[in-house]
């Protein structure tokens, strides 16, 4: 006998969470104001260095992961319909997976650029401008554009980060690391500009081939994670660095009322939220409605992930049944 707990909800986040996601939306959409100047300002004094060259392209990718987080927070409120019966949750996942896209890219190109530079031995050079009447050497403009494009992320990048966290959200997560990427790669602007000034032409690409390592990594991680997410794999923290812990606080939690004899739960994520099963094996079949609601409500205080959870009584768990199958061949 089973049932399924409520419709999904358009509005997956509980009340407590709503101010978090708000400012998660204000912060992605300063995001996008701080990248438009950026962009133009790289633009405007990038010359022929590599570095800045780099920065102004990632400036510009910048720009994908929060849009792909923006346009989630608004397709996750869609209610649920007839054709997507589980409602729009996985918006999130989708952004996720768009960011880690936008993420190794980036590290890619910036690595093959970076190489490029290294073995075609190229000697970028920075010339004057004069303002005023009077010569200014470029570089100068060059690393105050470097350092209006890396300062910011370093401040909006922690604030995403704790976001993340708070909200269970990969797509926010994954935002962070590509700000992260971002002040790196500003920082390794500035040694390849300050590196050309002082005649070693190639600090600019080297500066950029080392930070391209890491954000590969990082960005080559978090594609994996999504496509797993995608595949309905294991649930995962929003670093996805470890198992998450939900499902087993939940069968820990449904295994401890008395008259459970034995427990399996099955989750997999929806964006923000988990959509899954848990089978319940009683110890007799005494009251078995007021059994599954009260396994319905538990779920449900447990944690504010567990929106939309399948409760079903067994008489006896899958793997059991296997396991005597093959005893008695």
């Amino acid at each position: 006998m089973s049932e399924r707990w409520g419709h999904t909800p358009a509005h997956e986040l509980p009340c407590t969470k709503e101010p978090a996601m708000r400012r998660a939306v204000r912060v992605e959409v300063v995001s996008l104001f701080f990248f438009g100047s950026a962009i133009a300002f790289t633009a405007v004094v990038m010359g022929q260095s590599q570095a800045m060259k780099t920065v102004w392209i990632d400036d510009m990718l910048g720009v994908v992961p929060p849009i792909a987080v923006l346009a989630a927070s608004h397709l996750r409120r869609r209610e649920a319909t007839d054709a997507y019966r589980y409602g729009y949750h996985r918006a999130v996942t989708i952004a996720f997976l768009v960011a880690a896209v936008a993420l190794l890219g980036f590290g890619i190109y910036l690595l093959g650029e970076g190489l490029l530079t290294l073995f075609r031995a190229e000697r970028p050079t920075i010339g004057s401008i004069t303002v005023f009447g009077r010569d200014f050497w470029l570089g100068w403009l060059m690393l105050v554009a470097l350092v209006w494009s890396a300062t910011p992320t370093v401040i909006l990048g922690r604030i995403k980060l704790r976001l993340a966290h708070e909200l269970h959200d990969k797509a926010l997560y994954t935002d962070a690391l590509m700000n992260k990427a971002d002040w790196m790669t500003g920082l390794a602007g500035i040694f390849g500009v300050l590196g050309i000034g002082a005649g070693l032409w190639w600090a600019d690409a080297a500066a950029a081939c080392a930070i391209a390592v890491d954000i590969t990594r990082d960005g080559a991680r978090n594609l994996m994670a999504a496509f797993g997410d995608l595949m309905d794999r294991r649930p995962r923290d929003v670093a996805c660095e470890c198992d998450d812990p939900l499902p087993e606080r939940l069968a820990d939690a449904v295994l401890a009322l008395p008259w459970v004899r034995d427990v399996s739960v099955r989750l997999r994520e929806h964006g923000h939220v988990f959509i899954g099963e848990v089978f319940v094996v009683p110890v007799d079949e005494s009251a078995p409605l007021q059994r599954i609601e009260q396994v319905g409500a538990l779920a449900r205080d447990l944690n504010w992930r567990l929106t939309d959870v399948t409760v079903q009584l067994v008489p006896t768990l899958m793997q059991d049944t296997c396991d005597e199958a093959c005893g008695d061949a």
